[in-house]
């Protein structure tokens, strides 16, 4: 029996979706739903984003940007490295937000306690300190709990050096 790479990639997006609990490649975002961008690469947002998954009851795909159509969502590769996003097309012009005004979207999206967060996440003066704090952890997730060296690197220099 010989293994294509389609196979052989397939199987490994379903191996990684068994230990990481995230969406597979293959999977369709659902329409009219908002979506959650994260770095899948990253083992640190990759625990965060199970975090939301398990406790954050928000109507949103979170999804790995690695394993979306950007073009779709109107996001660039450059955008989705550099933050997460929150792309929410119920609207009649879709609503796209990045970074920490992203998690406070997803926040509010969810309701209950978690709305007020997002609501306060998103207010003066905890937005003017949330932008420098998000830019600071996001440069060094690769020393955060979770972190590895993939999370240094960005995504071109990941391919070259195949590290995932």
């Amino acid at each position: 029996m010989s293994s294509t790479p389609v196979a052989a990639d397939a199987a490994a997006e379903a191996l990684l979706g068994r230990l990481t609990g995230v969406r597979q490649a293959s999977e369709q975002l659902p329409a009219g739903r908002p979506v959650f961008l994260y770095d899948g690469d990253c083992a640190f947002c990759t625990s965060c984003a199970r975090f939301i998954q398990r406790h954050v009851p928000t109507t949103a795909a979170v999804t790995p940007w690695q394993f979306a159509d950007l073009d779709a969502l109107g996001v660039s590769q450059d955008d989705a490295e550099a933050a997460v996003q929150w792309i929410d097309p119920r609207l009649d012009r879709p609503v796209r937000a990045a970074g920490p005004a992203a998690v406070a979207r997803l926040l509010v999206d969810a309701g209950s306690y978690w709305r007020t967060l997002g609501w306060l996440l998103d207010r003066r003066p905890v937005r003017w300190i949330a932008g420098p704090t998000y830019r600071l952890i996001a440069r060094h997730r690769h020393r955060l709990p979770g972190g590895t060296a993939a999370c240094r690197l960005p995504q071109a220099d990941r391919d070259r050096a195949d590290i995932r």
